[in-house]
Formats: C-alpha cells, structure tokens, sequence
C-alpha cells in the first residue's frame, strides 16, 4: 500500500535525440511522481516516448534536463558505473521475453544480480530461494528454461527482480510474449506482491493491462499526463 513517501519525483524531464539530422522530443517536460507502495501503469503507443521513459526510470539512460530523484536519490552526474550499482540496488527489471540464462536453473538465473553484489553464497541462495516462494516456484527451483512454460519463466524473471529486494519493479510488457490466461496470472502476482507492500511500474501498450493497476499514467508525443479513473 501506498504509504505517501515519493519513490520516483520526476520534474521537467526532457530528452532529445538528433534523427537523421532531425531534433525529435522523446520526453518533453515531463512530471512523474510515483509514492512508495503504488501499482501504476504507464500506458502509450509505439513511439509515444514511453520506452525513454522507461530507461531514465530504470536509469539505462539520462535526461538532457530536468531532475529524477529515485528513493531520495538525485541521478543526475552520475558516472556510468555508478548508475550501474544503482540500477542492480534499487530496481528490479521484468522484460517481456524473460532474459533468462539458458544453461542455467532457475534458482541460479534469481541469484544472478546477487551476484554482482557480491553477496556471501549461503546467504545469495537464501534470498533467491525465498524470492521463488514468493512467487510460486519454490518447487521448479532445479529446471532450466526451456523445462518450464512460459508463464513459469516469467515468475523466475519475477523473482529474480525481487531477489534485491529494490525499491521498485519495473516491469516492461511483462504479459507480451503469454497468452492470455497466462497473461492475466501474472497481472494476479503482480497484485499479491503489491499487498505485501512493493512498488510496481508497469510499461504496457494494453489498455485493459493498463486499467489494472492502481492508477494510470498516459504518455502521447512526450507529454505525461494522469489518467482520470
């Protein structure tokens, strides 16, 4: 639940890229505030600006002007590196073709990004085994891949975004690649883990994905604005 602190307070954040010679206006003074313990979901069609928006959320990418603070943290003037310890200790990625390591099972795709914290090993086990119990998967902990049904694969990728424990998961198209029952399951989990108190940015193009969440945010030619319920 929402618990009234800002968890992402973007302000006047405008990105521009050079195309062809051609200035286009990806983000254009754009505001965003999200509270810790939200379910938002950012809805826009291909080429809205939402994908950029995604990437300065995720800290893949940086503004041209305007600030983002991420759990009272500014990002502006950060190096590379450090976006990148930023990134692996505050969000917690869902893509929608999963990103799972085909040799590896799943228990071992979930340690991954504890891992790179560097994370003792009995401990990195513990926090991934607890993170497949969360969502369900406790018991296909030992296949791979390819031995587990799409939705299956998507719960690991789930996982392994919370493993960390971030701040925030952001998850990009996260029922793209499922059918629709598998689809709306996922929605399902993203729910539970929303009562047990994570803030959850979803990345859709889906209008009914989109009504789902706790609150809506449209993104057309750059510009953010609130969807009235």
């Amino acid at each position: 639940m929402a618990s009234g602190k800002p968890i992402i307070t973007m302000t006047g954040i405008t990105k521009v890229y050079s195309v062809g010679g051609e200035e286009v206006r990806a983000l254009d003074d754009a505001n965003l505030t999200i509270l810790e313990g939200e379910f938002v979901s950012i809805i826009g069609p291909s080429g809205s600006g939402k994908s950029t928006l995604m990437n300065i959320i995720g800290c893949l990418d940086v503004a041209n002007s305007g600030t983002y603070i991420l759990d009272g943290q500014s990002i502006e003037q950060y190096s590379e590196d450090e976006l990148a310890r930023i990134r692996n200790k505050k969000i917690g990625f869902v893509f929608q073709n999963f990103n799972l390591l085909s040799r590896m099972s799943a228990l071992a795709n979930v340690e991954l990004p504890l891992i790179y914290q560097r994370m003792h090993l009995s401990e990195r086990k513990e926090m991934a085994e607890r993170a497949l119990d969360r969502v369900g998967l406790s018991d296909r902990s030992s296949h791979k891949p390819a031995e587990l049904s799409g939705g299956q694969q998507q719960r690991v990728a789930i996982a392994r975004a919370l493993a960390t424990s971030p701040a925030i998961l952001l998850a990009d198209e996260p029922t793209g690649n499922l059918d629709s029952k598998t689809g709306e399951d996922i929605i399902a989990l993203f729910h539970e883990l929303h009562r047990a108190g994570d803030t959850i940015v979803l990345i859709t193009h889906n209008e009914e994905v989109a009504k789902r969440a706790q609150r809506r945010i449209r993104i057309m030619d750059g510009r953010v604005s609130e969807v009235s319920v």
